[in-house]
């Protein structure tokens, strides 16, 4: 009889492990063909809804990004006990001082551009209504990315994986097991979902602090159906397979050399609460019976379903309350400077990159330079800056870089900015650059093969 209890508890226990991560893994990581474009399930559900909400979407991300603004302001100033005495209300409405005033300018700007009142820069097709435009899309993933992601990450998958990938990640990237699970839903997925991912799983002690910087900074790619609108922008879509395997190939070499470099290097194997990583044991078993009693035991010690809902919930609000308002301050600045003609803040950053590219042999490097510093404020600038370009070469080494560089503030810089991931914006300029030195000449071999 006891036999037959553990035998039912077993199955059990494998149904709960197996099901719920089988259909994470359909969602967030099996690429498939929607409107003629490859993707994923998550991303065809948030354009779907995006869709569904239409212009009610850019009000609904307005309204959102405003009131957390003014709720945010007079909280500081008031500090109801309502919100001091409740943990998520006091961590979701009084955030530090410094991004009390991102998410205030962040409000401040969503008002702008909702209404188009005030200087035309910044409420400007190029500036504001992208962010704004950008925020109904992060509504949108963040909403289904939230309330799915426990198929991913609570059910025994990323303890599976972690055994099995365990020998592999540690010696390419010193990182976890379980974190390919991550890495490959950021690359392949979205990379603001990579974000996210990286975010809960830092929240959850999953990561250290280096752990979660460098994974946020080094596998939070754009999705495929981006690039593909990128190679349609330097008219070279006909290259897409040899372009896709470039980028794969230079993000592969960054997220193995850029870590190693500071500051990702100086960053602590600490817990977002401070306690230390345990030491590595240095003999590890990678084999299939115990990748799965990992996953059994992490089963074993799940929470109801209810908590599980309510953390979905809570993820759901947080990033959306807590992020919007920050991509929205933070974007907007961004490609006002970059917009800006009349101070080309960014262009003549990028003149200093002009010897690097001739001794590179990349044709019009003058033209080519001023492409390389615009993309920290946001991707699609480069391959527009690139159109007039006449070398297809260089087209090819602009786009290419503009998506391996992967940190750009009008989303994924700005989220990084805004999550609990410990980053500041003086690091996330460092990395952009040491991307930018390491991805050149990768890119530039390849480009030298292909044309």
């Amino acid at each position: 009889m006891q036999n037959q209890v553990a035998l039912k508890g077993s199955i059990s226990h494998k149904l709960m492990f197996f099901v719920p991560s089988l259909l994470g893994l359909l969602l967030f990581m099996t690429p498939i063909i929607h409107d003629g474009n490859p993707t994923i399930w998550v991303a065809v559900f948030a354009k779907g809804l995006g869709e569904l909400l239409g212009s009610s979407g850019t009000f609904l991300a307005a309204v959102i990004i405003i009131l957390m603004g003014v709720f945010s302001a007079l909280c500081f100033i008031c500090k109801p006990k309502v919100v001091l005495h409740n943990p998520f209300l006091k961590s979701l409405m009084l955030p530090s001082v410094p991004w009390l005033i991102t998410r205030f300018v962040g409000s401040i700007f969503a008002a702008m551009t909702y209404f188009k009142i005030g200087p035309a820069y910044i409420w400007s097709p190029y500036t504001g209504e992208l962010l704004l435009s950008l925020s109904v899309d992060l509504l949108c993933i963040f909403v289904f990315a939230g309330a799915l992601l426990p198929l991913l990450l609570n059910f025994g998958l990323l303890e599976f994986v972690g055994v099995k990938c365990a020998s592999m990640m540690q010696r390419l990237f010193n990182l976890p097991g379980g974190s390919a699970v991550g890495c490959l839903a950021s690359w392949f997925g979205d990379g603001s979902l990579g974000v996210m991912i990286t975010n809960s799983q830092y929240e959850e002690k999953k990561y250290t602090q280096r752990e979660a910087a460098v994974i946020g900074t080094s596998f939070s790619a754009v999705s495929i159906t981006f690039t593909l609108v990128i190679l349609s922008q330097v008219q070279l879509e006909h290259m897409f397979a040899v372009f896709y395997a470039t980028v794969c190939l230079t993000g592969l070499l960054c997220a193995i050399i850029v870590p190693r470099l500071p500051p990702l290097s100086w960053k602590k194997d600490i817990y977002i609460d401070g306690s230390a990583k345990a030491p590595q044991q240095h003999q590890v078993d990678t084999s299939w019976s115990t990748a799965l009693d990992a996953a059994m035991a992490h089963v074993e010690k799940l929470e109801p379903w209810t908590e599980q809902v309510k953390a979905a919930a809570k993820n759901v609000i947080d990033m959306v309350c807590g992020v919007l308002p920050v991509v929205m301050a933070i974007g907007t600045l961004a490609t006002i400077v970059a917009h800006n003609h009349y101070l080309p803040i960014l262009e003549w950053v990028g003149k200093p990159f002009v010897p690097y590219l001739e001794l590179l042999g990349i044709p019009e490097a003058t033209a080519a330079s001023k492409t390389i510093m615009v993309g920290f404020a946001d991707m699609f600038l480069p391959s527009i800056l690139a159109t007039p370009i006449t070398s297809e070469m260089t087209r090819f080494i602009i786009a290419a870089l503009s998506v391996t560089q992967l940190i750009y503030l009008s989303e994924i810089g700005a989220l990084l900015l805004g999550s609990k991931i410990p980053l500041n914006l003086f690091e996330l300029w460092v990395i952009f650059i040491l991307r930018t030195l390491v991805s050149l000449p990768i890119i530039s071999a390849m480009a030298h093969l292909l044309f």
